[in-house]
């Protein structure tokens, strides 16, 4: 993966071992235009290929992380309407990649969300596996509330996460959560105030990034993967897992730093 990479309201960029994504559409409160949703999705699953890079954060510039999709952006500069069946026929390819790409990747994702976390904005920063939010950040699903059901994952994602009761408050009342509700609730993995905000997430990435990168991938491929399978074929690929990463170079260090009474190296190898 090259350096950086550049596009109309999202800035992809290396920085050492971490990959990070910063939205940065802060007129539109950072709004994902269909070009956003595939930089972003090609970025994470690009980052998963590339053994150099061991955690991915996903930010945002301005006041806001996402407000959502722009769905007023495609329909602008006097372009006939679509025909019916278009957002069926689209969305697989575009918002639709993002959601399974953040939750397939082996490479951990983490989150800073702050201001309005809206729609595809919401399914981000749950479908990454550490979300840190500001304690005043407000989660929102406005689907029902214009008239259309939700998209990018969240019919899906948010009954697993809070169970169906929550879920309809969120995705059919239109319930607005705090960060700090997002937080008690088991949304997110945690709020913080705003001046704590980038420290937080700053930790969190350097712990992740020193960690041993094939076991958390595993470990994270075990857990979305177990939700679907009975305990028989989970335990199968537990043990695969196992064998798998028993045979990195980082399960050596920990044996070796166990045995030494002393803090581990890992390399992510």
């Amino acid at each position: 993966m090259s350096d950086n990479k550049e596009a109309d309201g999202v800035e992809v960029r290396l920085d050492g071992a971490v990959l990070r994504i910063v939205l940065s559409r802060e007129d539109a409160r950072n709004a994902l235009s269909v070009d956003m949703i595939e930089t972003m999705t090609d970025a994470v699953e690009s980052a998963g290929n590339d053994d150099d890079i061991r955690v991915i954060v996903i930010s945002s510039s301005g006041n806001d992380f996402c407000s959502g999709a722009d769905l007023i952006a495609g329909n602008r500069g006097g372009k006939r309407r679509p025909r019916v069946g278009s957002l069926q026929r689209r969305l697989p390819t575009q918002a639709h990649r993002l959601i399974p790409a953040l939750l397939q990747t082996q490479t951990p994702v983490v989150c800073a969300v702050r201001g309005w976390c809206c729609g595809i904005g919401f399914h981000i920063a749950v479908a990454s596996d550490f979300c840190v939010a500001t304690d005043t950040a407000r989660f929102w699903e406005p689907f029902v509330a214009r008239g259309f059901t939700a998209d990018s994952g969240g019919s899906w994602l948010l009954p697993r996460l809070v169970g169906p009761v929550r879920a309809r408050e969120l995705l059919i009342l239109g319930r607005e959560l705090s960060g700090g509700e997002a937080a008690s609730w088991g949304l997110i993995h945690q709020s913080v105030p705003e001046d704590l905000l980038e420290d937080t997430i700053a930790d969190l990435a350097e712990r992740l990034a020193a960690g041993p990168t094939v076991a958390i991938g595993l470990t994270k491929w075990l857990i979305h993967s177990g939700s679907s399978l009975d305990v028989g074929r989970h335990l199968v690929n537990e043990a695969l897992a196992l064998e798998l990463s028993s045979r990195t170079s980082d399960f050596r260090e920990g044996l070796e730093s166990f045995r030494d009474h002393r803090t581990p190296h890992f390399e992510g190898r």
